[in-house]
Order: structure tokens, then sequence, then C-alpha cells
């Protein structure tokens, strides 16, 4: 019996030690893992930050295989005049300034016509001729106002010498004094009669000239001349007609209409938002659908004052040469504006190079035959279909100007600071 209890005692004792060691064995075990946990948590956190730092300096591989397929071309950041373009739709006109609507002084006639549609007449050309008793008149009007006052004139000087040989009293030599005085006045306003109708200077002394000829000789002077000649006030063509041999006319009708056809003007809509690049000093390009390959220079004549509320928008007048005469009043063209924004050269880049990331914006350099850099840089005024580069790029750099947007595509995919493309 005694022998029984020793061997269930060592049993006992066997079977507990055994436990306890299982139990220590499975403790080192847990604390073992968990240090190798803890040790991986390190080590990616230290790769993130890595990645972080390198951030700024991040790279692409790409192998001119690569390259061409993605349709990446490399260019040179320069310094070059900034010039702003902006196209405007706008519609041909004549210029006015040289357009004349001519019709006539007075209610007659016509005689006869000169000119036709299409010819080209010089300026003081006869374009109609118009037999009007008005003219009569008024030629008449002035011959006798002008008989009147050489006869007063005249009487006058007779009255002064009376009056030094105190043949006549003061009184008298005022009165008559003040009658040529009278005269003068009437004598210049059948002058202005006879200049409103077109007849000039040169015109009015050779009616005096001949008129005292006849005078001379015993005659009466009966010069008047019914058929008044209308003349061309410009040089151009004349786009207009509206009169036939034999009518009547009134001063109000427009007879014929003359422009000068080698320049006209372009009425261009520009939108509010383009005023800022839009100056009298803007070079100014006009285009014809018509004449894809033809180049019209202009020149902004007039900017508008105001705005229409409707349209936003605002009229802007060019003048263009058409030596040419291709270009056709009422033809829709298009306004190249330029307008230089500096005095000197600046760096500027295509805005197709200028990716954003991450908030900010980068361009893409070439370090080595197929190594690509990203270069964070800070933007400055947008011109055209460019963009100035106020800080982060050096004149010289070669840059990515077409296919950025692809390396920026690979750049977001890669997880690591620098990614490989083959």
């Amino acid at each position: 019996m005694k022998k029984y209890i020793i061997l269930l005692s060592l049993l006992v004792f066997v079977f507990c030690g055994s436990k306890e060691k299982n139990i220590s064995s499975h403790s080192h075990e847990h604390e073992a893992q968990a240090s190798e946990v803890s040790d991986q948590g390190a080590h990616e956190h230290e790769q993130e930050a890595n990645l972080h730092e390198g951030e700024e300096h991040t790279e692409l591989q790409l192998s001119a295989k690569k390259q061409k397929e993605w349709g990446i071309v490399v260019g040179t950041a320069t310094k070059q005049d900034i010039v702003s373009k902006i196209t405007i739709p706008g519609v041909l006109a004549l210029n006015q300034n040289k357009t004349a609507h001519i019709s006539s002084f007075v209610k007659g006639k016509v005689v006869s016509l000169s000119s036709d549609l299409g010819d080209r007449v010089n300026k003081k050309q006869v374009m109609v001729t118009i037999n009007s008793p008005d003219f009569v008149q008024a030629q008449a009007t002035f011959l006798q106002a002008r008989a009147k006052l050489n006869l007063s004139r005249q009487e006058v000087e007779r009255a002064k010498m009376l009056l030094q040989e105190k043949a006549i009293e003061q009184k008298e030599y005022l009165r008559r004094e003040a009658g040529h005085a009278e005269l003068s006045t009437e004598y210049g306003a059948a002058e202005s009669i006879l200049h409103s109708y077109g007849i000039e200077h040169e015109q009015i002394q050779e009616l005096i000239k001949k008129c005292d000829s006849l005078v001379e000789k015993g005659e009466l002077c009966k010069l008047a001349d019914p058929n008044l000649c209308i003349l061309s006030p410009v040089e151009g063509t004349v786009i207009f007609r509206d009169v036939t041999v034999g009518e009547h006319v009134e001063p109000q009708k427009i007879l014929f209409t003359v422009s000068n056809l080698n320049t006209l003007w372009a009425h261009l809509d520009a939108y509010e938002k383009d005023l800022p690049y839009i100056s009298k000093k803007s070079e100014v390009t006009i285009k014809s659908a018509l004449y894809p390959e033809k180049e019209f220079t202009g020149k902004i004549a007039y900017i508008s004052d105001l705005i229409d509320e409707k349209l936003r928008t605002i009229k802007i007048r060019v003048e263009v040469k058409n030596d040419e005469g291709l270009l056709k009043p009422n033809m829709y063209i298009q306004g190249d504006v330029e307008n230089r924004q500096t005095e000197k050269k600046t760096l500027a880049i295509p805005e197709e190079a200028i990716q954003n990331m991450n908030g900010e914006k980068i361009v893409f350099v070439l370090e080595k035959e197929d190594v690509f850099a990203v270069c964070y840089v800070e933007l400055g005024e947008k011109i055209g279909n460019k963009r100035i580069i106020a800080k982060g790029l050096e004149e010289g750099e070669k840059i990515v100007i077409k296919g950025a947007f692809n390396l920026k595509a690979e750049l977001t995919k890669a997880s690591f600071g620098s990614a490989h493309v083959h």
C-alpha cells in the first residue's frame, strides 16, 4: 500500500512540471511574435518617411520606345516676347471716312450722267449735270449784288473827295459808307449760296471775269448758266446709283454713293473678358474663310466706351487695308488681335507642359536621355496658350512640352519615389 502511494505522488509531480513548462514556452513565443510585429511596423514607417522626403526629386525612367508611343516631345525653356493673341468674329463695312453720298444741291432736271456703277472716279470728277432754274437765280443774284457793290464803292470814294472839299456834310458821307457796308454783306451772302451749290472760288472768279469782259464791251452781263455739274467729293468706286437722264430730282435724294475700297472697316465684337488684352497699340490681322492663305493687316481705330448689356460684348473698329480688292463690305471675317505684354523677354512655356499634382504645379525636366524629373514651379500670368513661369524653372532646361499628362498618370500609379517603365 505504501508502495502505491509513493508511485501516485511521482505521477502527479511529473504531470504538473510538464504543464508549467508548456505555459512558460507559450509565453516566450507570444513575446517574440509581438516584438517581430513591432519591428516590422517601425520599418514600414521608416520606408514611408523616406518616400515623402524623396517626393521633391521624383524621377521616371522611360525608354525611347515608350517615349515615342506616349507622344513625348521635349523642348527648351526659353525667354521670349510674350504676345497675347485672341480671335474675335466680325463683319466688314465701308470706310465711312472715305465714303460720300452724292445728291443734287438744287431742284432740277437731269441733263446727263457721267458715271455708272463700278466706275472708278477721281475727286472733283463730274458725276451728273442738273438743269436748274434755282441755280440760274443764284448766279443772277450774285452778279447783281456785285454790280451794286461796285457802284456803291465808287459813290463812297466820290463822297470822300466831296467831304474833303466840304461839299457835303459828314452825315451824308457816313450814310453812303453804311450803304456800302450793307451791300458788301449782301454780296458775301450771294457768293456763299454759290459755294453751297458746289461752285468753287476759281469758278466764281471765272464768272466775274467773263462778266467784266462783257461790261467793257458795253453789253449786259447775262452769263447765268442753268446747268449745274455735281462733282464727286472723294476718290473711289461708284457702289450705288439711283438716277436716270430726264428725271426731276430734289436735294434730299441720294443719286450716287462713292467709296474708296482700298481700306475697309472691320467691326469686331470682343468679349468683356478680352478687354485687358486689347488696345489701340494692338496688332490686328484680318482673315476670311474665302482666302485661308491670305492675311490682311489692320489697325484699331476705335474701341467703344459701352458694353452691350445683353451680349456682354464691346465694339472694336479696325481699319483694314484692301489694296487687292479681295475683301468686300458685309463679308464675315475673323480678327486676330495681338498685344505685347512686356517690354522685356519673359520665361514662358506651353500650357500643355504644366500638370497639376497634389495641388501643386509641376513640369517634367529631361535629366538624362531616358530620365525625367519632376520640377515644381510657380506660375505667372496666362498669355494665349502659354504660361509665364515665375519660379522653379531656369532658362535652357529641357522640358516635356507634349505628352506630360502621360508621365503624370504613370507617376500617380507608381507606389515609390521612382518608377522604371520599359
